[in-house]
């Protein structure tokens, strides 16, 4: 009954230092309203939940019966956490989803709008439940484990009014899905490609939907292993120049690989005076660029080059390699939300026209500053945050180091010819 208890007690501290939250911002909102109103918008659609972690000295064997060292309920699901993300970073951030009409439900729509996210798109249900998930965090390991419950009733197409639908596009520069809620979310994500708005798919795994957002995106993000799995290619830079391939609006895509950084490959116009080279020697070049010594995120990028994979084919773009910051152990609390932090920067960075040698270095220090702290959304940096100054557009002298790595130092081949 203890835990119970405990449990049930932390979601109603939840949803009441949720509402006070959102009293004490909203007070606030008119004031830094009109400021924000040139700022671009995003509107996300997918999952949210309330998140129960337990922080455990180790993860435990079947049948263990152990203790937390520490716990926090907070908002979570991966737009839910993106646009938390984007909207400290400054965006004007609209979410859609669905949450029932109960405590937890009502929590995660007060924590969001005390972070300045518009939730007046939200499908509210009189009946069921909000969806939530466990999650414990191992110290010894410093990895997560989730298990969620989804909500109950799920959303569906005709749960969105289509005048909500054309309110919630209008003023958009960006659409951002996570593939939760996957029937609804096309409806959502075919509107806004009649109305010519650009999309982004977080593409965790292979799921249903997955080929129809693929076909409507213009800029993918995804997991290490959704590559391969979903070409069949050896590789993953092979995989990469399959995906643009197969799927022409895309202009680029990017796998993050966690604490050993990021790929991304971006598509070009071809020139005919482009040297072609294979894709995965080109990967292998990049990573030799990198200083090793350097614990804050960098990144090297290619020229325009014709990559080209085995048994895959050949496409004109630029490959690029990041690095994560190298995090002291120390330091380094919960990686949950790591790569919900990771888009909202990207997001950021789209909607503010960083080119890719800017917008990678700062996602991934984004993701850094949240393993910080326990928890998908407590880290979260403002943009205001120090930690991120090296990062931004206005810092002259840091910013002249990496205009220096990315543009002034040229990659060459073992022969010494210019790529």
């Amino acid at each position: 009954m203890t835990a119970i208890y405990s449990t049930t007690t932390m979601l109603s501290n939840f949803i009441s230092s949720s509402s006070s939250s959102s009293r004490s911002i909203r007070s606030n909102m008119t004031s830094s309203a009109s400021n924000q109103l040139d700022n671009p918008t995003v509107l996300g659609f997918g999952g949210v939940s309330v998140d129960l972690l337990a922080t455990v000295a180790s993860f435990p064997n079947p049948d263990d019966k152990i203790r937390s060292t520490s716990m926090k309920v907070q908002g979570g699901g991966n737009a839910g956490n993106a646009l938390t993300c984007a909207a400290r970073l400054g965006l004007n951030a609209r979410l859609m989803s669905k949450v029932a009409n109960d405590a937890q439900g009502r929590g995660v729509l007060e924590e969001l709008q005390a972070d300045g996210v518009d939730v007046s798109y939200f499908v509210v249900s009189e009946d069921g439940n909000s969806p939530f998930t466990y999650v414990i965090v191992d110290n010894q390991t410093k990895t997560r484990t989730c298990i969620h419950t989804p909500g109950s009733p799920p959303m569906i197409p005709t749960d969105l009014k289509s005048s909500t639908l054309l309110s919630a596009l209008e003023g958009v520069k960006l659409c951002y899905f996570d593939l939760r809620l996957h029937e609804t979310a096309l409806v959502v994500a075919n509107e806004a490609n009649r109305r010519s708005i650009p999309i982004l798919i977080d593409a965790e795994r292979i799921r249903e939907g997955l080929d129809d957002f693929l076909n409507l995106s213009d800029y993918v993000v995804c997991s290490s292993n959704l590559p391969q799995a979903w070409t069949g290619a050896p590789t993953i830079p092979s995989a990469l120049v399959s995906m643009l391939l197969k799927l022409p609006k895309v202009k680029f895509v990017i796998v993050t690989l966690g604490a050993d950084g990021c790929i991304m490959l971006e598509r070009n116009i071809e020139d005919g005076q482009v040297e072609e080279m294979d894709v995965d020697n080109l990967l292998e070049l990049l990573k030799q660029k990198i200083d090793s010594r350097k614990t804050a995120p960098t990144c090297v990028s290619s020229v325009i080059t014709r990559l080209q994979a085995k048994g895959v084919g050949t496409v004109c773009g630029r490959l690029f390699f990041g690095t994560a910051e190298k995090i002291p152990g120390s330091e380094l609390v919960d990686t949950t939300g790591a790569g919900d932090a990771f888009i909202g920067a990207i997001l950021y960075a789209i909607c503010t026209d960083k080119p890719p040698e800017e917008m990678l270095p700062f996602a991934a220090q984004v993701a850094a500053v949240s393993c910080r702290d326990l928890g998908a959304r407590t880290g979260l940096p403002n943009i205001s945050d120090p930690r991120l100054a090296p990062f931004l557009v206005g810092n002259v002298i840091p910013l002249l180091d990496t205009y220096l790595v990315f543009h002034l130092v040229e990659l060459t081949n073992v022969d010494g010819d210019f790529l």
